[in-house]
């Protein structure tokens, strides 16, 4: 642990995989597993239960029930909004209504479509126009990916069509050996360590290749434990400086912006 302790906050956590019946019992019981383990705030996405390839009426049911979940935290936690860019006009529509004229601060992209693809060009655009984070879930599979799960690689690409859009990298593609090589030379894309097991090396090594002030910490709550996830930081042979900006000083930097925007303090 570090002395003193460290302010953290979690990229990446959901209301599924919560106990509690409504967005607010999930929020509430989140929250409390996340002030146990020292987490002072944390970004959520995607609903109570995940679709894989939301219509425009599921994903904002989505958002509407993490809007919820927010309504009494704003002070605790921040939300992304849930797209589909086989919908252009909706996902544009729904971003408008959660970020631009809403509380969230970002976008939350998942498997419905390749993030190469040009239909995701519209939705990075606005969301670099109005400094809104992009979380891509990524994935590399041996036994082959979902039809529209994205890979490192994907991301890649799509990074180097917009160079001025802030884009995070989920579980490093899970291969994270590979993943953190894919991104690397684009300067736009961070790394998300959430998911998968705390295996020993993988802070370090996007360390090492990105660049600490490219690394965030991420806990997948709740598919994932706080305490497993943590201890992919804490027992990372890297500075305590460094382990701080992990924790919470790339985050806070990263989402200053647009919190500045909505007259939040940070």
């Amino acid at each position: 642990m570090l002395n003193p302790p460290a302010e953290i906050w979690d990229l990446h956590t959901h209301l599924s995989g919560v106990p509690g019946r409504t967005p607010d019992e999930k929020m509430v019981n989140l929250l409390g597993f996340a002030e146990r383990m020292g987490i002072a705030k944390q970004v959520v996405f995607m609903g109570m239960e995940f679709s894989y390839e939301p219509t425009p009426e599921k994903f904002r049911q989505e958002n509407d029930e993490v809007l919820q979940a927010l309504s009494h935290y704003h002070d605790r936690a921040f939300g992304f909004v849930y797209l589909n860019p086989k919908f252009e006009k909706e996902s544009l529509d729904e971003f408008d209504r959660c970020v631009v004229n809403g509380p969230m601060v970002g976008i939350k992209l998942w498997v419905a479509e390749h993030c190469n693809a040009a239909s995701l060009d519209p939705i990075i655009a606005r969301a670099a126009a109005h400094k809104a984070l992009v979380f891509q879930h990524t994935w590399i599979k041996i036994t082959g990916n979902l039809p529209g799960e994205s890979t490192p690689m994907e991301l890649a690409e799509l990074a180097s069509r917009h160079p001025g859009a802030i884009l995070i990298c989920g579980h490093c593609g899970g291969d994270w050996e590979l993943g953190i090589r894919a991104i690397r030379p684009h300067k736009n894309i961070y790394a998300d360590l959430a998911g998968g097991d705390p295996t020993a090396g993988f802070t370090e090594m996007a360390v090492r290749e990105l660049g600490v002030e490219r690394v965030l910490f991420g806990s997948d709550a709740g598919g994932r434990s706080f305490a497993s996830q943590l201890a992919k930081v804490y027992g990372a042979r890297i500075t305590d400086d460094d382990k701080r900006l992990i924790l919470s000083g790339n985050l806070k930097r990263l989402l200053t912006p647009i919190l500045e925007a909505k007259g939040v303090k940070v």
